[in-house]
C-alpha cells in the first residue's frame, strides 16, 4: 500500500468519525417521548456540530483512559458545548469523576448528568 494510499484511508476514516455520527443522529432524532429520561442532547441541535463532536471525542477518550471511570460505560453527547452523559456506573465516585473529567475539557459550557446513574447494591449481585 502506498503512503498516499494509507494518507488517503485516514483521512476517509477521520471524515467519517467526524461527520458520521453527526449525520446520522440528524436523520433519525430520539423516538422517545418519555421527557424526563431526555438529555439536553435530545431536546436541542447544535450550532457548532465539528466543535460538539471535538468535544465529545475528547471527553470519551478521557473518560475511556483514566483509571476510576468506567469510560465504555459512559454514553456521552455534546450538543452547543453542553455535554450529556448517560450510563450506569458502579460508584458516586465514578459518576463525580466522569463529571469532573468532561467539565475539565476545554469548550465545554455545562454538563447535564441527570442520566449518569449509580448502580444500586441489589443491581450488583
Amino acid at each position: 500500500m502506498t503512503n498516499t494510499t494509507r494518507n488517503l484511508l485516514a483521512a476517509s476514516l477521520a471524515f467519517g468519525m467526524l461527520f458520521g455520527t453527526s449525520a446520522a443522529m440528524a436523520k433519525d432524532p430520539p423516538k422517545t417521548t418519555d421527557h424526563s429520561a431526555m438529555t439536553h442532547a435530545d431536546t436541542h441541535e447544535s450550532a457548532e456540530p465539528v466543535t460538539d463532536t471535538w468535544i465529545t471525542t475528547k471527553v470519551k477518550s478521557d473518560l475511556v483512559t483514566s483509571k476510576g471511570v468506567p469510560g465504555t460505560e459512559v454514553k456521552v453527547e455534546t450538543v452547543n458545548g453542553v455535554v450529556s452523559l448517560s450510563g450506569t456506573v458502579a460508584t458516586k465516585a465514578e459518576h463525580d469523576n466522569a463529571i469532573a473529567k468532561a467539565k475539565a475539557i476545554k469548550g465545554v459550557k455545562s454538563v447535564d448528568a441527570s442520566m449518569l446513574k449509580v448502580a444500586t447494591a441489589a443491581a450488583k449481585r
